[in-house]
């Protein structure tokens, strides 16, 4: 019951504890009073040589469930009630019977919620109250079957009511483990859809930052040549939209599996190729080892490292070229860009949400990814991604 919650058992007992459903608590007590008091007066006339029942009896018969009615927030008060009410029974002589049963439910109780001493101990308060008692009272009743009985009666529920606790903790702590693995994966989620927004504004706002700046350059100069920038901007705009679309719609889907297969594939460099020339980056893309249909994650992944790189020279590096190499190995995918800007300088490229992305892409499939000087004067950015990782 919800009033034997020990502290710190957690805000869900906790919420347990506070509100109790009224109908188990006004019922449970109700019928374990009428167990006790019909089924000792049912008990007492195969006990000739007991105490009859009176009306303190009846007392202590009805006291156990009176206390799991009223104290059920105070438990020990409770443990402490239910103890006395038995043991007095017993030290009394009165019938042996359903008086027990009250405290039964108390140390099941007990020991389910975790307060394992308070049960022991009130089990061993009335096991030698009723050993005293006997011996000092009713010597000539003094019955080592009874004693044992009663011990052995104890013993086993004790043992059921450690079961009990078993089970209910493995309960809280696979509940625990479930929650955790759900904050995991919506966590996972939330990193995952971050670093595919990133990847897709940040690329596509590149090009159009540089374009508008084209545009706005040739406008009085140049007119004629202001057309084809604002085309690069209209197909850069166009692709970022249609990707944020694809994202959304993951987010907004409800009862169907999210898509599997990802939008962005190495299938789409020639695309990446001809925006970054619109920008005025020439981007050359060249393959070693046998090129093949790679899982889809890896795929992903080595396109993403392959336009954020790009991205990164349109946005600091100030480069005119840029050198892209796929290496298919046995087991890994080598992922190779190098450019001519100016991004590997004394202080070397600042740190950023793009770098932290990429680095994070790798790690996820079991890869690396490391940045040096290029042999065209600029930055190197080298990705490493095992091709069993993305299956």
């Amino acid at each position: 019951m919800p009033g034997l919650g020990r502290d710190g058992a957690g805000r869900d007992g906790a919420r347990r504890d506070a509100a109790p459903p009224w109908g188990p608590w006004v019922l449970g007590p109700v019928v374990l009073a009428l167990l006790q008091v019909g089924g000792s007066v049912g008990a007492a006339h195969g006990q000739p040589g007991r105490r009859a029942l009176d009306g303190l009896a009846f007392g202590l018969l009805l006291l156990g469930p009176l206390c799991l009615l009223l104290l059920r927030s105070r438990p020990t008060l409770l443990v402490a009630g239910t103890v006395a009410a038995t043991a007095t029974y017993l030290a009394l002589g009165y019938p042996y019977g359903p008086v027990f049963a009250s405290l039964a439910v108390v140390m099941l109780l007990s020991v389910v919620r975790g307060r394992r001493v308070l049960a022991w101990a009130a089990a061993g308060t009335v096991l030698a109250v009723e050993v005293v008692a006997t011996l000092l009272l009713r010597p000539a009743s003094w019955s080592w079957p009874a004693v044992l009985g009663l011990l052995a009666w104890t013993t086993v529920l004790l043992a059921v009511a450690e079961v009990a606790r078993g089970r209910r903790e493995r309960g809280v702590t696979q509940r625990e483990a479930r929650r955790e693995a759900d904050r995991r994966r919506r966590g996972e989620e939330r990193l995952r859809i971050a670093q595919e927004l990133h990847d897709v504004v940040a690329h596509h706002m590149s090009l159009i930052n540089v374009q508008s700046s084209v545009a706005l350059h040739l406008l009085d100069s140049h007119p004629e040549q202001v057309e084809p920038a604002l085309r690069a901007i209209k197909g850069a705009s166009h692709e970022a939209l249609t990707e944020m679309r694809g994202l959304v719609g993951v987010l907004r889907a409800e009862g169907e599996p999210a898509p599997r297969s990802p939008v962005a594939t190495l299938a789409s460099l020639d695309e990446l190729v001809a925006r970054s020339a619109q920008a005025g980056l020439e981007v050359r893309t060249a393959t070693s080892g046998q090129a093949r249909p790679l899982p889809a994650a890896v795929d992903l992944a080595a396109y993403r490292v392959v336009q954020e790189s790009v991205t990164n020279v349109v946005r600091h590096a100030g480069a005119r070229r840029a050198d892209v190499l796929l290496d298919y190995g046995d087991d890994a995918l080598t992922v190779r860009v190098d450019d001519d800007g100016n991004g590997a300088g004394p202080t070397g490229p600042q740190p950023g949400n793009g770098l932290r992305g990429m680095r994070e892409r790798a790690a996820a499939l079991g890869g690396t990814l490391a940045l040096g000087r290029s042999p065209l004067g600029g930055l190197r950015v080298e990705a490493l991604i095992p091709l069993g990782g993305g299956l």
